[in-house]
């Protein structure tokens, strides 16, 4: 180690996660001994974020790291372990972690069965593989699970990279991982269809008309959460909304688009949450129901 507490680390995936969380190790004033990489986007990301590293062999790089960071795909992980367990790679109180949200250190058993510390760093945040995610990570939380005695050492590196630990419990990973996959991949399916229907009305920048609206939205919706819910549905505006699943029905039955079926579950589950919390009286509930259906479905055959 170059001096007391820093680590050699080693980055296996140099992806868009995998490199950028080795360059905010660096640092941090750790050394990075070695990443791999295959494909020559992975390669050019590594030379940019990680100048004078070398691309090594990932059996070399587990031979020589001290912190070995797995940043590869979920289904992935648990075969590269317990392979790099059967060829006896791991190493006693050698430090892996992962950066996957679904898994906790369940996965990681072979390297626990090896000695070594098994970590999950899942950083909490959508990546571009760019030097501007560095700046990101000051503003991102980790979704960090260790054993309780290695939970400082996951915490410890989640904060040396300038960003905030949260404490995620093995049994709760999945469930974890669901709600920031609905919150972030679902908003961009809901962006791009919502441009979508506004460049088919014409509209020629969108992104110009959605980005203050959205903006804006998120925010009140962070600090205010469903008490900033507005619009058609919330107000229990039946006409509105029955309008509004008629012109989609049509526009997908011309284009064979998937915007109707998303706005309709989308719309339901509001007008559900509207009315537990007592947004809608329940009058207003069932005509937004009714709006919702399909008017050439007339209901169960006997």
């Amino acid at each position: 180690m170059a001096k007391p507490g820093r680590l050699g680390v080693g980055i296996i995936g140099a992806g868009k996660v995998g490199a950028v969380l080795g360059a905010a190790l660096r640092g941090a004033g750790h050394a990075v001994i070695g990443v791999s990489a295959v494909s020559d986007a992975s390669r050019e990301r590594a030379e940019t974020l990680l100048p004078g590293v070398p691309v090594l062999d990932v059996p070399d790089i587990v031979e020589r790291a001290e912190l070995v960071l797995l940043a590869i795909p979920d289904d992935g992980l648990g075969p590269l372990v317990e392979g790099l367990a059967k060829l006896g790679a791991w190493q006693p109180g050698q430090l892996v972690a992962h950066t996957s949200g679904r898994f906790g250190v369940g996965i990681l058993h072979p390297v626990r069965a090896a000695g070594a510390v098994p970590l999950a760093l899942h950083p909490a945040m959508t990546f571009t593989g760019m030097s501007l995610d560095l700046t990101r990570l000051l503003d991102c939380t980790f979704g960090v699970t260790a054993d309780a005695a290695m939970l400082p050492i996951a915490q410890a590196l989640v904060v040396e990279m300038g960003a905030e630990p949260v404490a995620i419990a093995e049994a709760d990973r999945t469930l974890y991982h669901a709600a920031l996959a609905h919150g972030s991949n679902h908003l961009v399916t809901l962006v791009a269809q919502a441009s979508q229907l506004l460049r088919d009305v014409g509209v020629e920048a969108p992104e110009r008309m959605l980005g203050p609206l959205l903006r804006a939205t998120l925010e009140n919706a962070l600090a205010s959460g469903e008490s900033a819910l507005t619009g058609p549905v919330a107000r229990g505006d039946v006409g509105t909304v029955a309008a509004h699943a008629a012109a989609l029905r049509e526009h997908d039955a011309g284009s064979g688009g998937d915007i109707l079926e998303a706005y309709l579950a989308m719309a339901r589950a509001t007008a559900g949450r509207a009315g537990s919390r007592g947004l809608l009286k329940p009058d207003q509930l069932k005509g937004i129901s009714r709006a919702l259906e399909d008017p050439d479905h007339n209901g169960p055959q006997p």
